[in-house]
């Protein structure tokens, strides 16, 4: 499923390509699951001829504010992406090609034609991701039900500390409630608790703070890094157990020390046993990130 790095990779594209222009046409499948509550022809009337004004996200939802309300919002699902072709200025070294080979996409569920000539397409494969109309998105369900954005408006340490104090569920389940934290997903939890030297099985509330300030630190740290290289992970430092969780490979390691898998909250959990029951302390700069 597409997390916070690769969603915000989206926002950016169509940012780029398409902020401040107005939307000459707009095409929709015919798709009442990924259309939620709204036919598409209505989606198809709110949009053509609007001139979209900025892009937002949170967590892992996406909506475009357009010149006149309803504005649309997306949520990518588990294999939604979108796509560009024709008017797109140049894009940075770090930033991978979104093409597709045939146009529109196949899967593609909304299609719109921008009047710089420029294009834009959100696929769904898998009929998960949706589509809706909101007046206002960011005060109404789903979305203002999610919880802080790890990259938007993370918790201070102290504040951090003091909500995990507070929660009993297991620390692997609390990252991937999106109540708590929009836009964490598996690979994320994951490679938060392996940096963060914490076994996903254990309570929230039996993390010490030192542990949680240090949760915090690379859960910043983590989004950060996967945003700036618009979540390219060829461009993931090699030492993250990214590159080593796919698969539920037998005998995988990282740096030596053997991978093991399990599940946890009902989603495969990699972890790292000989690094996660350890409890180090944490440095002074970790505790004020």
């Amino acid at each position: 499923m597409p997390e916070l790095p690769e969603v915000e990779r989206s926002r950016r594209l169509i940012e780029r390509v398409a902020a401040g222009h107005r939307i000459e046409r707009v095409t929709c499948a015919r798709d009442a699951i990924v259309f939620d509550r709204v036919s598409p022809s209505r989606v198809r009337h709110a949009l053509a001829g609007r001139t979209i004004v900025a892009v937002h996200r949170r967590g892992k939802h996406l909506w475009l504010e357009l010149d006149q309300r309803p504005w649309p919002c997306f949520h990518l699902g588990m294999t939604g992406e979108v796509f560009a072709r024709g008017g797109t200025p140049p894009q940075l070294n770090s930033t991978p090609p979104v093409q597709a080979k045939a146009w529109p996409p196949r899967f593609t569920k909304i299609h719109l034609v921008i009047d710089t000539g420029a294009e834009l397409a959100m696929t769904n494969k898998r009929r998960l991701g949706r589509i809706r109309l909101r007046d206002d998105p960011a005060r109404e369900l789903p979305i203002s039900g999610l919880g802080f954005d790890p990259l938007l408006d993370l918790p201070s340490p102290q504040h951090f500390v003091d909500v995990l104090r507070s929660r009993s569920a297991v620390i692997k389940a609390l990252l991937l409630d999106q109540t708590f934290a929009a836009g964490v997903g598996n690979w994320i939890a994951d490679e938060v608790l392996y940096q963060a030297r914490i076994d996903p099985r254990r309570r929230a509330n039996a993390l010490s703070a030192a542990e949680a300030r240090r949760l915090r630190s690379k859960l910043k740290q983590i989004i950060e890094t996967a945003v700036l290289v618009d979540a390219d992970k060829s461009f993931f430092p090699r030492d993250w157990l990214f590159h080593q969780r796919w698969g539920r490979k037998r005998g995988a390691t990282i740096r030596g020390k053997p991978i093991e898998f399990l599940t946890v909250g009902g989603r495969t959990t990699a972890w790292v046993p000989t690094v996660q029951r350890q409890r180090a302390s944490v440095t002074s700069e970790e505790a004020d990130s």
